[in-house]
């Protein structure tokens, strides 16, 4: 459930949705001085000592049949003689990730198609080798390699003529909730290549039906396995290019009932990979030898709740392994003293902790080796809040802020490989977002003034920030909209905007804090209160015990802690009119919508839930299993978790929302919903949106439809203005 619409994200999904996966905000040149960017598909690096700016590749040299080449992503050799091109996107899923590439040959000044002979848009993460003179690429569910001089082609793997036996790349479930989509990696001597084989042959299809496309319904098929359903098989491989032989890692356990989320090369003819057994609460970390396949432990976390992988601090992305000192260690980031601390292990699993204190870390930012230093995103005094900091590999050194005071609020940084110059985007309650760079670690702005000397704050009287305690001593923080001018001594509506779920927070410091993307208008001015919790269980950074609390209590304990943060809401402030009381939200937070007029019905007296999970069991087995444990073991869990338990008990005014072509959470969810609201009588309004996919977004008119319809039920059964 972990793509779900909060404060904007809807915009920037639909913008990011256009580009390949993870395409990295700035491409840093290989000695870390420089940048290269994509200016209408010509490609111009960036001198950051001096400045200078120069087009290394113009778009007019990249023309094909007549046509310009829009240049969707690029990639550019170390050596600079080659320039990677991604073009004529199509979408898999969430994010264009399969398309035609081309590459730029400079001491030629040649621009050849890659995969010519395959399907067109269907090539998936082309990757030059480290030598140059090759690129892999997956297609069609293959792993694929060819010569650059010459063009010639050949298959490494095989589907063994099925439709699910997927080689170099991921199924629905690994990509939507492990964050895998690349599924191969060359080795550094271009001789071979490790891969991802993902059998889903035995994963059960989800039937999602096109009625609208032509006078007869199509059926699309998704292979999705359900709570409670085994996971696809899932095994890693290295294939020699010159022989196209694959020998398979040995790494021990029942495929079938363990994930492997995390893989790379740690030397020469040795892998290091991440086993997740499947209730996620335990990892082990192997060596794998390339030549002999034998896998070796050295390292095991257990957990009495579930294990975070790296896309879960990452932003969605598993990639890559912090090594240090040559490979002889490597970062390792983990909760297991009741923080979100970094640790280094070597190679016996002998680990030292790096971040001393009662704090977590949000992300790592960079290593830098030479100064034996590693920058990371932490807010030791403020959860809501994001800040640059750096501290000695040393296990000894305590950690020293590098954002400088001033930027009060939320800041993410994109730092260069040698950490000798950083990207600083910073966004507070009162700041829109801006950014500048930065050289490290004086925090200079390398351009004209600093942010602090241009930026304008907004005056925002109307937005507050508060922490609320409830009757169950759980201190939660929130923000408050208030209308324009408001008269205290009269009452108002209450709109609570939710999500509750372990995948994401609603209250943060940033400049999106109190807008409501849904609403067509203005809600100050309007004369409503917006209000939103950060409750026990999302990924706040106020250590693991408050995360993990969550664990086999999604729909009860999150519902509670939400409920209770409005009812002492109400009782502190007596200008909120407890007759107008509403929700809303979207994937989890439709559920937690539900949750709320059914579980609290004397309280909340209005609901908008957009693309809900009505029945756990309907939703996918990683996610779900990881925080509520197995349904064979501890089925009562999900059935008390699920808002379809409680559609009894309704009694307020409901909009139930959902897009029929919903592949994560699925249409049906929504069709048991109504039937057991229908056998109870219950009446509510429902808005099915033909073949819309989760975002609900496709379509002309589509959003702009949506936000009309949910502006008017609320304004309808949740009046505005003073009473």
């Amino acid at each position: 459930m972990k793509y779900f619409l909060f404060a904007f994200c809807f915009l920037i999904i639909a913008i990011t949705s256009q580009a390949q996966f993870k395409a990295d905000l700035i491409k840093w040149t290989r000695d870390g001085n420089g940048m290269y960017e994509n200016d209408n598909s010509s490609i111009v690096k960036t001198n950051l000592n001096t400045g200078e700016q120069k087009t290394i590749l113009p778009a007019t040299l990249l023309v094909a049949n007549n046509k310009q080449i829009a240049v969707r992503d690029f990639s550019v050799s170390d050596n600079e003689s080659i320039v990677l091109i991604f073009t004529n996107t199509a979408r898999v899923w969430r994010y264009n990730t399969k398309g035609d590439y081309w590459f730029y040959h400079f001491p030629t000044k040649t621009l050849k198609q890659i995969g010519k002979d395959r399907p067109a848009q269907s090539l998936l993460y082309a990757k030059l080798s480290p030598n140059g003179e090759l690129v892999a690429y997956v297609s069609q569910n293959n792993l694929y390699v060819e010569e650059l001089v010459t063009g010639k082609s050949v298959v490494l793997t095989s589907t063994n003529n099925t439709k699910k036996l997927i080689n170099g790349t991921f199924d629905w479930v690994y990509e939507e909730e492990f964050g895998c989509r690349d599924g191969f990696r060359w080795s550094a001597d271009s001789k071979s290549i490790a891969y991802w084989q993902v059998d889903a042959n035995k994963i059960r299809d989800y039937y999602m039906l096109n009625t609208t496309d032509s006078i007869y319904s199509r059926v699309i098929p998704v292979e999705y396995p359900k709570v409670g359903e085994q996971p696809s098989p899932v095994k890693i491989g290295v294939v020699t290019i010159k022989t196209q032989q694959t020998v398979w890692m040995n790494i021990p356990g029942d495929a079938a009932n363990n994930y492997l989320p995390r893989m790379e090369w740690s030397g020469a003819n040795e892998l290091i990979v991440q086993q997740l057994n499947r209730k996620q609460n335990e990892s082990k970390l192997y060596f794998c030898n390339t030549t002999t396949g034998t896998a070796k432990e050295f390292y095991k976390e257990n957990d009495k709740a579930f294990i975070d992988i790296k896309s879960r601090w990452n932003e969605d992305d598993p990639r890559g392994w912090e090594f240090v000192n040559g490979g002889k260690d490597f970062i390792w980031v983990s909760e297991k003293d009741g923080w979100r601390h970094l640790y280094k292990v070597n190679r016996e699993g002998k680990e030292t902790l790096l971040t001393i204190g009662n704090y977590d870390i949000a992300t790592i930012s960079a290593i830098d080796e030479a100064n034996n230093e590693i920058y990371f995103i932490a807010s030791p005094d403020n959860p809501i809040q994001r800040y640059l900091y750096k501290v000695k590999m040393d296990g000894k050194s305590k950690a020293v802020r590098i954002t400088p005071a001033g930027y009060n609020g939320t800041n993410s940084y994109e730092v260069s490989p040698t950490a000798k110059f950083a990207m600083q985007s910073f966004s507070s309650r009162n700041v829109a977002p801006a950014s500048q760079m930065v050289s490290l670690p004086s925090h200079k702005s390398i351009a004209g003034d600093d942010l602090l000397k241009t930026m304008t704050p907004v005056i925002r009287k109307n937005l507050e920030f508060f922490t609320i305690t409830t009757d169950d001593g759980i201190t939660m923080d929130g923000w408050m909209s208030k209308p324009n001018n408001y008269d205290s001594t009269k009452k108002y509506p209450v709109l609570l905007y939710v999500y509750s779920e372990p995948a994401a927070t609603t209250v943060e410091d940033d400049f999106y804090a109190g807008n409501n993307f849904m609403f067509s208008g203005n809600m100050n001015a309007e004369g409503y209160f917006y209000v939103s919790f950060n409750n026990r269980g999302t990924p706040t950074l106020k250590g693991a015990e408050w995360r993990k609390s969550i664990y086999k209590q999604v729909g009860r304990l999150n519902i509670r802690d939400q409920a209770m943060g409005m009812k002492k809401l109400l009782q502190q402030r007596s200008y909120l009119d407890t007759s107008r009381v509403a929700a809303w939200g979207w994937s989890g937070g439709g559920s937690t919508t539900l949750h709320l007029l059914f579980q609290y019905p004397e309280l909340f007296k209005t609901g908008i839930a957009i693309a809900a999970v009505g029945n756990q069991l309907f939703y996918d087995n990683i996610y779900q299993e990881r925080y509520m444990g197995l349904p064979q073991e501890n089925k009562d869990d999900f059935i008390k978790g699920s808002p379809i338990t409680y559609a009894k008990n309704l009694k307020g005014n409901l909009l139930y929302v959902h897009g029929t072509g919903d592949d994560n959470v699925h249409y049906s969810n929504a069709e048991v919903l109504i039937n057991e609201l229908i056998k109870y009588g219950k009446l509510f309004q429902f808005m099915p949106y033909p073949n819309r996919t989760h975002s609900i977004n496709e379509g002309q008119g589509t959003f702009q439809h949506l936000m009309k319809l949910y502006t008017a039920f609320l304004k309808e059964k949740c009046p505005p203005g003073a009473r």
